[in-house]
């Protein structure tokens, strides 16, 4: 493994916990051996350069720092992390990208040339800007980054003509949901999903567990129809109800939610960088017709639902040909037990 994939292995660790701060990895070599690194600690919480240069104490002298992300030059809620390697007598450092923020923009890596430390671009920056792809999209458009994900059947069904949908896939299935769940700001449902299925939308461990980190939980409800006895409430985490009839910037005064307001105010009022929206197929439909989905999560089980009047994963208006239809880019594919997952880029 390289110093740099360690750095991103690092940022992994960070990944849900950070927004509005990127996730990043750091280590600190010197002669070949690691002496120190550290990864992103919640907002307010010491960035990942402090902690691998606490660790290292005085080995990181005449060392080399590798670094996911460009070093912030700038007061925030902690002091700007180029001071602190410049004091710490770090002989190079070397980023994987350069930070978009235009508080920074080139500027943590000009002070440290400045200050008579070689600065270079290492390598892995594919990767990064994958692991970074939601604080990315927001420092650059200011909007959440909008992953659609749902399990299916073959034939493209969420649940039978019933309403019955426990459960499409399997257990592993499920649990990469939650892993989903663990790294995103938010999770997004529409009211269907919640009259229909009475989510609990927590991120729990491989036990069955609420993790200490929870997702803000987002419904679209536009008519305020969300039961009061709904699961949802007795678990651990906020919940948001997006409603036509209240009266914020996220919604519409008419009758359905503006989700690209909606989608602003996440952003904007709660530092949501990644929105997981898990259905149903309306709101799914609403966001794929208005072009607001970047990722899509496809799981898919060998299973036959069939019917007509049996729920797809993605309702909407849709598209009339077939020159229309979206296709997914960099798509991969996931094997979870029995099923498998589809991922794909907007």
């Amino acid at each position: 493994m390289t110093y740099m994939r360690r750095a991103i292995s690092l940022a992994n660790l960070a990944l849900g916990s950070t927004s509005p701060n990127p996730a990043v990895g750091a280590v600190v070599v010197k002669e070949g051996d690691i002496v120190g690194e550290g990864f992103t600690q919640p907002a307010g919480g010491s960035h990942a350069e402090i902690i691998a240069l606490k660790q290292a104490g005085r080995r990181a002298q005449g060392a080399t720092m590798y670094v996911t992300l460009e070093p912030c030059n700038h007061y925030g809620q902690t002091p700007p992390c180029t001071e602190a390697i410049i004091t710490s007598g770090i002989r190079e450092v070397v980023i994987s990208i350069p930070d978009p923020n235009s508080s920074v923009i080139g500027g943590g890596m000009t002070r440290l040339s400045d200050s008579g430390i070689d600065t270079n671009m290492g390598d892995e920056t594919d990767r990064v800007e994958r692991q970074l792809e939601a604080w990315l999209k927001l420092v650059r458009t200011g909007s959440p980054f909008v992953t659609a994900k749902f399990a299916m059947s073959m034939d493209g069904k969420i649940a039978t003509r019933t309403g019955d949908s426990k459960w499409v896939t399997g257990d592993k299935a499920r649990w990469y949901a939650h892993q989903l769940r663990s790294i995103s700001d938010a999770v997004m449902v529409g009211i269907g999903t919640v009259i229909a299925d009475d989510p609990k939308l927590t991120a729990r461990d491989e036990h069955g567990h609420p993790n200490s980190r929870q997702p803000l939980r987002v419904i679209v409800d536009s008519e305020q129809r969300i039961p009061s006895n709904a699961k949802m409430w007795s678990e651990p985490g906020e919940t948001y109800i997006a409603s036509s009839t209240e009266k914020n910037s996220a919604t519409n005064p008419h009758t359905k939610v503006d989700l690209p307001a909606l989608l602003q105010y996440l952003a904007s009022e709660r530092d949501v960088a990644s929105v997981l929206v898990e259905g149903g197929g309306s709101l799914l439909g609403s966001l794929f017709d208005q072009g607001l989905i970047d990722k899509v999560v496809a799981i898919i089980a060998p299973t036959i639902i069939g019917g007509s009047e049996a729920v797809t994963a993605v309702a909407g208006l849709g598209v009339g040909t077939m020159t229309e239809a979206l296709s997914l880019q960099n798509v991969k594919r996931k094997k979870l037990g029995r099923d498998i997952a589809i991922i794909g880029y907007c």
